[in-house]
């Protein structure tokens, strides 16, 4: 006698809805100058639920920290040569289909006073804090627009107000400001652009700023790089109608 099969119940699972049950593609996330200090925190912050691209110039740190992270790959590139940012971002097989987070964290500091900032010292200034990352954002503005992304730019509270010896990191900042407003203007409904200007942070930067200055130096008076990661995180977690335009985050100390 022939049996005629059950019917699968509620519970029995079927082939066709396989797919139902793959987890959808992570979004993807670039942090620029991640291999330390803030961009690193930034990218542990964004881990658990992003694909991190690690940006650096030092290949075997942006490995290194890659491997610590769940879904992390390294893009090593120097953001001051054009045409290896370019190829960068051409070569890159994360970014075809995508790109929803752009931080700009890569920077440098100079602390020469004005009567010795030398023109070679402007131009290695300005082409990094503000030239590399205005073209690294041109290139990939059409896949940020494909995905309705967002820019998020690592200012400092040097943007807002200039410090002692500072005037090139200053001046570079403020341009970078200029920059991020413009940017959120003339994108603005294609992607969302957040400023984030931390106060004095606990990291290398710092260090090197405060012996130029012959300070001993204090951690426990600065901001912990965590404590900006978690500011892009309230950027990033903002419901898609909405954007934060700037985020000032300072230390409690003086």
């Amino acid at each position: 006698m022939t049996q005629t099969p059950e019917p699968p119940t509620a519970t029995d699972p079927d082939p066709a809805d396989a797919s139902a049950v793959i987890d959808p593609p992570r979004p993807v996330a670039l942090v620029t100058g991640g291999t330390r200090g803030i961009g690193a925190a930034i990218a542990r912050s964004l881990a658990p639920d992003h694909r991190v691209l690690i940006g650096g110039r030092d290949a075997r740190a942006a490995a290194t920290l890659a491997t610590e992270l769940p879904d992390a790959e390294p893009f090593v590139v120097d953001l001051n040569d054009a045409r290896a940012t370019a190829e960068a971002v051409d070569t890159c097989a994360a970014l075809a289909d995508g790109l929803d987070v752009l931080v700009h964290s890569a920077g440098v500091y100079n602390v020469q006073p004005v009567t010795e900032a030398t023109r070679e010292d402007w131009r290695q200034v300005l082409e990094t804090n503000l030239v590399a990352v205005a073209d690294l954002t041109r290139l990939l503005l059409p896949v940020l627009r494909s995905r309705k992304g967002m820019v998020v730019a690592i200012n400092s509270g040097a943007g807002m107000a200039p410090g002692p010896r500072g005037i090139l990191y200053s001046t570079s900042k403020y341009a970078l400001r200029g920059w991020t407003d413009s940017l959120r203007e003339e994108c603005r409904g294609d992607i969302r652009v957040t400023g984030i200007f931390p106060g004095k942070v606990d990291t290398d930067m710092q260090r090197e700023v405060q012996a130029s200055r012959g300070n001993d130096y204090r951690p426990e008076l600065y901001l912990q790089p965590e404590a900006v990661a978690a500011a892009v995180r309230t950027a990033v977690d903002t419901p898609p109608n909405g954007v934060i335009d700037s985020l000032i985050i300072r230390p409690v100390s003086r």
